[in-house]
């Protein structure tokens, strides 16, 4: 009652699952994640071990075609059981028991595995991978959420919609570079849930995305700064002049304010990104 994709950046390594489904919050069911072993997406009559157990096994050195071997081996509700995995090297397998409902299938190759059931039709599964190859060289959640949104506009669960989630993992990925864990987003329950798991994304890359480029602010960006840091109570007041400690310590009090950390530089120099959205925010 769900479809879903399993993808991985072979440039980076990153690692991760999307999936949407007219079911309350599969993104608690679903989607199964870890950096540096593999992703699993289970569903349809889900049988919910096969991600901790998918990554155990994929983690001992199991190929997802092993892993596969092994659940139908030995989950005796196989037959309505649909999975895709895909492993750290990029090797994948997906896998739709012959008592899922129609329509039912998947696609797997080198770096993703696409599946569903209940779909629309297998339209759904070739618009999906149609995507995700067009978003090549796109930051894997932003080519996992295009590939979702395809097979959403070719139709989707035929059912309708109510919830989706993004899950990816990467190393050093995680807030302050500190883990593997990276992207985890989820509509619970929404009226069109892969558009706003767009939404959350923005955010997301706004609040936790590390700077591409930095710059010193000009005299009249420093101006308005300072008249923001004193008016924001960052402050009791800022000097004139050069970039200096003071404004540095309001500045960084203001980021942390805003959950702005992640885009931080220091000795005056600004992520654009960051700046512009306290413009908007604050009014430039």
């Amino acid at each position: 009652m769900t479809f879903s994709i399993v993808g991985r950046d072979a440039a980076t390594g990153d690692i991760g699952v999307a999936v949407a489904s007219k079911f309350l919050a599969v993104g608690a069911l679903v989607p199964f994640v870890r950096a540096g072993v593999g992703a699993v997406a289970t569903q349809s009559y889900v049988n919910p071990n096969f991600g901790p157990d998918g990554l155990r096994l994929l983690a001992e050195g199991l190929s997802p075609q092993a892993v596969s071997a092994h659940f139908q081996a030995e989950d005796s509700g196989i037959a309505q059981r649909q999975f895709g995995i895909v492993a750290a090297n990029g090797q994948s397998v997906t896998f739709s028991g012959p008592g899922c409902h129609d329509w039912a299938g998947g696609r797997a190759e080198q770096d993703v595995a696409i599946q569903g059931n209940i779909l629309t039709g297998p339209e759904v599964v070739e618009a999906m991978h149609a995507a995700w190859n067009a978003a090549a060289g796109q930051p894997l959640p932003r080519r996992l959420l295009a590939a979702l949104r395809a097979g959403d506009e070719a139709g989707g669960d035929k059912r309708g919609r109510q919830s989706a989630a993004l899950l990816c993992a990467g190393p050093g990925r995680g807030y302050g570079g500190l883990t593997g864990d990276w992207v985890n987003l989820r509509a619970d329950d929404h009226a069109e849930p892969c558009a706003e798991l767009q939404r959350l994304l923005d955010t997301f890359d706004l609040l936790f995305g590390r700077p591409t480029q930095t710059r010193e602010l000009s005299a009249g960006e420093l101006s308005w700064l300072r008249a923001l840091l004193t008016g924001q109570g960052h402050a009791s007041n800022l000097p004139d002049g050069p970039w200096d400690a003071e404004t540095e310590a309001a500045a960084w009090s203001l980021y942390g304010t805003e959950n702005l950390e992640e885009r931080w530089a220091r000795g005056g120099q600004f992520d654009p990104v960051a700046l512009a959205y306290l413009q908007e925010h604050f009014g430039d």
